[in-house]
């Protein structure tokens, strides 16, 4: 038993995200998790999110105010939250194949200190090309834009 356990945790795939482009990531990620795999996302405060920032922020802070507080849908100022949400919306998380694919991603803000010594993978295809994109802004940022506190 213990060791099926030790497998699982190691089956779990690392993936660095400083640097990557939100939306090429999360395409890749949500195939992954779709066909089984255990994914961890570490530096989701690094994700790059195309766009200016006052645009971004303006934004998120217009589904913050469209809404009756009490009521919700909530949405959270964290920089691993706003990944992982977003990866949510590419998954079909209304039906139980998109649930337990949902269940079987973890993101994370920085690198925590459980992970510090396993291999860490990143995505080729979601890097960004300093070149072409001229407008970009860092999730990190944009949480610390609509209120987010870092804890120190």
């Amino acid at each position: 038993m213990n060791s099926q356990l030790k497998n699982k945790k190691e089956e779990a795939t690392i993936i660095d995200a400083n640097n990557l482009v939100l939306g090429r990531m999360g395409s890749i990620v949500a195939k992954r998790l779709l066909l089984g795999e255990e994914i961890k996302i570490i530096n989701c405060k690094d994700v790059i999110m195309l766009g200016k920032k006052k645009f971004l922020v303006k934004k998120y802070k217009d589904k913050f105010s469209n809404k009756v507080v009490k009521q919700g849908p909530y949405y959270s100022r964290s920089p691993a939250e706003i990944v992982r949400r977003s990866l949510r919306n590419m998954l079909p998380y209304k039906n139980s194949r998109g649930v337990e694919a949902y269940s079987r991603l973890k993101c994370y803000n920085s690198l925590p200190s459980i992970l510090a010594n396993s291999k860490k993978n990143s995505v080729e295809n979601a890097k960004m090309n300093p070149q072409s994109v001229f407008y970009y802004t860092k999730v990190g940022e944009l949480s610390e834009a609509l209120g987010f506190v870092r804890k120190q």
